[in-house]
């Protein structure tokens, strides 16, 4: 345990670090086992690879040969003597004669045969007859040489049905024509036999399950191995991918299946593909594994017993901490955690603590703001009944009794009486749009008849936000202020225009006099220095206040006015649904 008493947290975690080193063995030795893997592939393909050119290079030797002697064939005087008519006798025999000596010097052809375009033929074959079932130019190879200008065109394997032995070939053929090139005088066919391929693909070792095949441009296969499985559709190649690959090899995704194909591209026509089995590539791989395993486990379980040791070390001063924080969250910040020994550990401690005083600190204030509120509802109610206004109003009232105006009593009555009713709204500090402007209406109406042609007003509220919420008493305090220092020392009469619209998102209301207004410094003091109306209700200042307190700093009031013009106070505030009652508080 005294080996492991560290001062700091910094050197138990060097100490970590010293144990994971096997760790870092283990990982260093899998990846040295993967790249050893991928080594050993490369190493694999390329040689394959190799093995394909060389193959690839014997196939094109073998074809120039065949192409030679083409040309031995169509170079031969008698020949072209026969094709065009002009040796007669027994030329024939001759070019029979020609013909056999050369096939019979190469084991590797099965026939040599020239045919006239007037449908007289000799082959190195003296007693064989044509396939009187067969019509020499309805066949692929000659239809395919007399389309080629010239050139030499080889066949895929088939079977020839020439002389009715159907044997398996790999036809070569082509056109002769006049010296001057523009008269085809015959076709020129060679068939090697397929046996030939046979024995040089035989050669060729490409692991245990690895083998060649030839495949020409239009996807025929000229040689494969499992011809008859191909051609049975028991066993599938992947064909267009080697037509369409441009890498030279690609890797098919088959699982522990999964092949290599290396291309290598003949030059007349012919692809030869090589296909290798990527788990035959590394021969020891299974070795590999179980050595590189075994080494990681055990390293893995010494490292997990050290890890667990440290960790436990560690994490004793932080599961002290931890049970601080458990009192905490039972609401107990009246704690102090001990600063540990550990450096680290040790500022946690005290940032912890540090934490603590300054929540009691913000519990605080929050409680300080919360009393701010409801003072300001507190106000706001008393705004509602302030005697004064109620006092003047009823005066008013006993007026004109007195002067049998029994209507108009009946109004400023039934105004008031509403007033105070839309006033006391449960007690709930967020209200309708709907029911603000029905009160600001009724202390309108109620001013307007008190202060009788010097007043009036225009409420303009946009119907599709009159269902949104809004804080108690919010105009009102604007309203009084409009017309006490406003409208009221104004001659003539003084107009008051209240809108209500939706904007970006928010709701804006505009209270607009055509008042006596204010200059610039009046405007730029009104915060600091307008606190109450005359009536001595909450003041604009507890209006901007109570709106940042409930919907933050982005909201609240300005002005604009000009002296001799008018004023213009503009509110904003969230356009809040009525389904928001629980974000925002007690709503109607």
């Amino acid at each position: 345990m005294k080996l492991f008493r560290f001062n700091s947290i910094q050197s138990n975690i060097a100490a970590a670090f010293a144990i994971l080193i096997v760790l870092t063995a283990i990982v260093i030795s899998f990846s040295s086992y993967q790249l050893s893997s991928i080594a050993a592939r490369r190493t694999a393909q390329e040689y394959t690879t190799e093995l394909i050119k060389q193959l690839n290079l014997n196939i094109q030797t073998y074809i120039t040969n065949m192409e030679n002697i083409s040309l031995l064939v169509m170079n031969n005087r008698n020949v072209r003597d026969y094709l065009t008519s002009q040796n007669e006798g027994n030329a024939e025999e001759e070019i029979s004669d020609f013909l056999q000596s050369i096939s019979v010097s190469r084991t590797d052809i099965s026939s040599i045969t020239l045919f006239g375009e007037e449908g007289y033929w000799v082959s190195d074959r003296k007693a064989s007859e044509l396939n009187p079932n067969m019509i020499v130019k309805d066949m692929s190879w000659y239809q395919d040489a007399a389309a080629a200008d010239g050139e030499i065109v080889i066949s895929s394997s088939q079977v020839q049905p020439l002389f009715q032995e159907y044997p398996w070939v790999v036809s070569l053929s082509r056109e002769i024509r006049n010296p001057g090139g523009n008269e085809t005088l015959g076709i020129l066919l060679v068939d090697m036999n397929f046996n030939v391929l046979n024995d040089i693909f035989d050669q060729i070792d490409i692991g245990k399950r690895g083998y060649v095949f030839i495949v020409d441009d239009s996807g025929n296969i000229v040689y494969h191995p499992q011809q008859q499985l191909i051609y049975s559709k028991l066993k599938e190649e992947r064909i267009s991918e080697v037509l369409t690959d441009k890498s030279d090899s690609f890797i098919t995704d088959e699982g522990s299946q999964s092949r290599m194909y290396s291309i290598q591209d003949t030059g007349f026509g012919w692809k030869i593909v090589g296909v290798s089995y990527l788990n035959e590539l590394v021969s020891n791989k299974r070795d590999m594994q179980f050595s590189f395993l075994t080494l990681g486990m055990i390293s893995l379980i010494l490292a997990l017993g050290v890890s667990f040791f440290l960790s436990r070390k560690l994490t004793r001063p932080i599961n002290q901490l931890q049970e601080h924080m458990k009192e905490v969250e039972k609401g107990n910040f009246d704690i102090q955690v001990p600063v540990d020994s550990t450096r680290e550990i040790g500022r946690l401690a005290r940032t912890f603590n540090i934490m603590v005083l300054r929540i009691k600190e913000l519990m605080s204030q929050v409680v300080k703001e919360q009393e701010f509120k409801r003072k300001s509802e507190i106000s706001a109610l008393q705004a509602q009944i302030n005697p004064h206004f109620l006092y003047n109003t009823l005066d008013s009232i006993v007026w004109m009794a007195e002067a049998n105006k029994s209507e108009e009593v009946v109004l400023m009555t039934s105004a008031l009486a509403r007033l105070f009713r839309s006033s006391i709204s449960k007690g709930r500090e967020l209200v309708s749009i709907q029911t603000e402007v029905e009160h600001i209406s009724n202390y309108l109406t109620i001013q307007q008849m008190r202060y009788r042609d010097k007043l009036e007003f225009h409420i303009d509220v946009a119907s599709e936000i009159l269902h949104c919420l809004t804080l108690k008493i919010l105009l009102q305090p604007l309203v009084e202020n409009a017309i006490y220092h406003g409208i009221k020392n104004k001659s003539g009469i003084g107009v008051i225009t209240i809108r209500g619209y939706e904007d970006r998102g928010e709701v804006v209301f505009r209270v607009i006099d055509n008042g006596v207004g204010m200059d610039e410094a009046t405007i730029v003091t009104i915060f600091s220095n307008l606190t109450s109306s005359e009536s001595g209700g909450i003041g604009v200042v507890n209006v901007h206040e109570r709106i940042q307190l409930y919907f933050g700093v982005a909201y609240g009031l300005s002005y604009e006015s000009e002296l001799d013009v008018g004023t213009t106070v503009m509110i904003r505030i969230p356009k809040i649904g009525p389904e928001a009652f629980d974000r925002w508080g007690t709503g109607e």
